[in-house]
């Protein structure tokens, strides 16, 4: 098993990972961790609300096998917020692997894990400007690009970015990682069935609910 966390911030971005953390934990059980630097509920950006399972203060970066960071539609409040900042730092020179996508390698790049590395990200140009620790140079425009141990993605790539950190860890995804188009489907092909074993486990579970509906 591999141990994956997510950090949340204001605003962040849901519909930008969940590609990647619906896969990690309903195709392959995998658990995920989900902190932020402060214990209180956060609102994604879709106006979501979720509360951390940590905080950065009782967690410990190098404790994860991979540390994914959604976008966000204001950067500037996680990019301020220091303990959310010294969590990064903590795993610059670790062998973690940071996948951020969208807004969020302004944050890499911040906390030093960007240094010296070739990166993308969904951010408008002139905060690569306006930042002295943005690596301008090391900017390539591309969809998603792999450094070492980071993993950057371009928000609308997201699908793309799932790909990249799942095959990074030697999940078995397919060749056609959700590439098939509706029109590839007979609708033979779509309609699903359980097994019988399934099917078992589904009733004894209904049955629980009916008897605790006819109870009442």
């Amino acid at each position: 098993m591999n141990r994956f966390c997510v950090l949340i911030y204001p605003e962040f971005s849901l519909q930008e990972i969940t590609c990647l953390t619906s896969v990690l934990s309903v195709w392959f059980g995998e658990k995920i961790d989900f902190i932020a630097s402060e214990n209180k509920e956060y609102y994604s950006e879709e106006g979501v609300c979720v509360l951390p399972a940590k905080t950065v203060e009782n967690a410990n970066i190098s404790d994860y096998d991979c540390v994914i960071l959604p976008g966000t539609i204001n950067p500037l409040l996680a990019l301020y917020d220091k303990k959310l900042m010294d969590f990064l730092k903590s795993g610059a020179d670790t062998d973690v692997v940071f996948a951020a996508i969208s807004s969020a390698p302004v944050l890499l790049a911040k906390a030093g894990i960007l240094k010296g590395k070739k990166f993308t990200a969904g951010f408008f140009m002139q905060m690569a400007d306006t930042f002295s620790f943005v690596e301008k140079e090391n900017f390539i425009h591309k969809s998603v690009v792999c450094d070492g141990n980071v993993i950057t993605g371009i928000g609308m790539f997201f699908r793309e970015f799932a790909e990249s950190v799942l095959r990074r860890f030697g999940y078995d995804i397919g060749q056609n990682f959700m590439r098939y188009r509706p029109e590839d489907y007979s609708e033979k092909e779509l309609e699903f069935y359980w097994t019988d074993e399934e099917y078992s486990e589904f009733l004894e579970e209904l049955k629980e609910y009916t008897e605790q509906t006819e109870a009442s």
